[in-house]
């Protein structure tokens, strides 16, 4: 039975947060020194834990178990990295936790390092506890870049850990379960020409004028995949989405470029595949690629994927937003959510998953990111409400 009345987890997760926000883990970098100090917090708890380290050792994941090692747990799962501020006007400093009101500023705060606060908060309860199941934590790095450190994660807790029953990833949703979001797909395209005079244009290729063209073709395809969505689909916007974010190429305005490149993502629900949605546009590529060569042998179009990010889909009966809807108290109709998570990566291996933490997705990735104080404590009963879940008889 749940305890109504019990000490608030909030003080210490804010204190925790104040703590995580401090460490500047825009993707770019590292993440380590954070962990380090993760790892520290958990040693004086007894709680055991392990790295599962990038390839050149630069960056890690972290998991940890608190609780008896059997079948049945759950998972909550956070990423460390943050987005950059570069550029942005912030009015405070972005990477130190700032209260303003019944607001805390701070990169991170939403997305997502005041869930793992929460999650940490909760971890001196759990491990002075006699637990019937296990929680274990799953903390990991590039999320914001292509979810590239959860898939080695989630290999470690398939193959070394009692199957856990649920998988929690805390993403912001208010503090409400969400069952669905869309995948994403990264692609670089490298377009190369020859460098000339701009007066003979004729004896050079512009790699800079052949991207627009391709460019131009991915703007089309957009407009074609919001034409064609289905109008009952859950998300918003309800289609695939397709954008062009970078564009680099060119060194000056009276020299044909050598060099253009541009990067674009395609987010979609599925069923279909990134590469079946965008075949047209691979298949122009492909002809553009042979007649740059015909004119010029060291031109031509390259295109990589660079990630793919499977979709998260609803769960019939789905065991993980019952139990999300349990500690949160929700009663409210099924959510869906356009941004990708590692989610879908948690499902594709076959766990039980849903999205479920605090903070609004309406104030990632902003200048002036911020939490509201009554989220913070609406994710601190949800995890007194997991802590005795997790101590009661199974």
């Amino acid at each position: 039975m749940t305890r109504e009345v019990a000490t608030d987890l909030y003080p210490a997760a804010r204190d925790i947060l104040q703590t995580l926000v401090g460490f500047d883990t825009t993707s770019r970098g590292s993440n380590l020194e954070m962990i380090a100090w993760v790892e520290a917090y958990l040693d004086d708890l007894g709680v055991p834990h392990r790295r599962v380290a990038n390839a050149d050792g630069t960056k890690a994941n972290l998991l940890a178990s608190i609780g008896p090692m059997i079948e049945g747990g759950v998972v909550l799962s956070g990423h460390t990295d943050v987005v950059p501020v570069d550029g942005q006007p912030w009015s405070t400093d972005p990477f130190t936790l700032t209260q303003k009101g019944d607001r805390l500023f701070g990169r991170g705060t939403c997305d997502m390092k005041g869930f793992i606060a929460l999650a940490l908060a909760a971890a001196p309860e759990l491990a002075a506890a006699k637990l019937s199941r296990p929680v274990h934590l799953a903390f990991s790095y590039d999320e914001e870049i292509g979810c590239l450190g959860a898939p080695h994660l989630i290999e470690v807790i398939r193959n070394e850990l009692p199957a856990p029953a649920v998988v929690l990833v805390g993403e912001p949703t208010s503090m409400e379960a969400v069952n669905g979001h869309k995948g994403i797909a990264t692609f670089h395209v490298a377009v190369t020409g020859r460098e000339v005079h701009s007066s003979q244009p004729h004896l050079g290729v512009s790699a800079v004028m052949e991207a627009v063209t391709l460019m131009s073709s991915l703007t089309r395809l957009s407009a074609r995949l919001m034409d064609e969505a289905d109008p009952a689909s859950p998300f918003t916007p309800k289609g695939p989405t397709l954008t062009i974010g970078m564009v680099q190429g060119g060194t000056a305005h009276n020299i044909l470029a050598r060099e253009c490149s541009f990067v674009f993502d395609l987010r979609a629900p599925g069923p279909r595949s990134p590469a079946e949605i965008i075949a047209p546009f691979l298949a122009e590529a492909v002809a553009m690629d042979q007649a740059l060569k015909a004119r010029a042998p060291e031109a031509g179009v390259v295109v990589e994927m660079r990630t793919d990010v499977p979709p998260f889909v609803p769960e019939p009966d789905g065991v993980a937003e019952a139990f999300a809807r349990r500690m949160a108290g929700d009663n409210g109709p099924p959510r869906v959510v356009a941004y990708a998570a590692e989610a879908g990566q948690f499902q594709a291996a076959g766990f039980s998953t849903v999205i479920c933490g605090p903070g609004s997705i309406d104030q990632a990735h902003q200048p002036d990111e911020y939490i509201d104080i009554s989220q913070m404590q609406r994710g601190a009963q949800f995890m007194r409400r997991l802590i005795d879940w997790a101590s009661e008889a199974a």
